[in-house]
């Protein structure tokens, strides 16, 4: 049975997009833990913009950010050919992976380490190597909360604007329902992460939370409108591989509509 699982297409697809998913969200937050100046790594001066009574803002955002907008891309994607299902399917599985990761983390920092370990690196200027291990793999967990609620709920976001205007503009303007989609969900992401680590968890005062916001959703916005050719190229690559007649009820599948002779798509159970 397993053998003419994996010789159907778009289950390999499937399986080869929420490898790829997971993988990637794990990554974006392990990497998250370092901020990094966009300004400096394009080359440009350092901004001093003032939002909200916040002056000597600039975009110093998270090595995670770097990742993320893949996410909302592959859940456009996602969306476009397996529905909504797949995509809650996706989300939860790579929430309750990233889960798993952050207690073995929080378990690896307990372990005790070994006397000759933690100056092992001092070569390489690092005096002590538990500290650094520390300081890499232990996230506050109100970050960690933080970021898993607001990757859930934008997920959900997604899916429900994703389909809503497909309803309205059935199979044209891919790039309005998927920038559009990813659009409205980042703005929600970027607020409920800051809310929850630095508002709930911290003592970050409202306006600070609207102007630190508002600059990584410009980021993301931005992000946003360039990988825009990114999805065409990437439906046109699914066409190629499982073929147009394929891909076209691979689509109606996804709305819910009836496909005669077609009952192999992950979600239709």
């Amino acid at each position: 049975m397993i053998h003419n699982i994996l010789k159907d297409k778009p289950t390999k697809l499937f399986l080869g997009f929420t490898a790829f998913f997971v993988a990637n969200a794990l990554i974006a937050e392990c990497i998250g833990t370092k901020i990094f100046s966009l300004e400096k790594l394009l080359g440009m001066s350092v901004s001093n913009i003032t939002l909200f009574g916040q002056s000597g803002l600039s975009f110093n955002l998270t090595c995670g950010v770097l990742l993320w907008p893949l996410e909302f891309v592959m859940t456009d994607i996602v969306n476009e050919y397996y529905g909504p299902k797949a995509v809650r399917r996706i989300s939860y599985t790579a929430v309750v992976l990233i889960s798993y990761a952050f207690v073995m983390f929080y378990g690896s920092i307990q372990t005790p380490p070994a006397d000759f370990w933690i100056a092992s690196k001092t070569d390489n200027g690092i005096d002590n190597m538990q500290t650094a291990f520390n300081g890499i793999f232990g996230q506050g967990m109100w970050i960690i909360f933080g970021s898993i609620v607001a990757f859930l709920v934008s997920q959900v976001v997604d899916v429900t604007v994703f389909h809503r205007i497909k309803k309205i503009t059935g199979e044209k303007k891919v790039w309005l329902r998927a920038t559009g989609s990813t659009l409205v969900s980042q703005l929600i992401d970027s607020f409920i992460v800051l809310t929850i680590a630095f508002k709930f968890g911290g003592n970050w005062t409202w306006p600070m939370i609207f102007a630190v916001g508002t600059m990584n959703y410009i980021y993301k916005f931005t992000v946003a409108i360039i990988l825009t050719p990114v999805i065409y190229f990437v439906e046109k690559r699914i066409e190629i591989y499982v073929g147009h007649d394929t891909a076209k009820k691979m689509k109606r599948a996804a709305m819910g509509q009836e496909t005669d002779g077609f009952m192999n798509i992950p979600t239709a159970g």
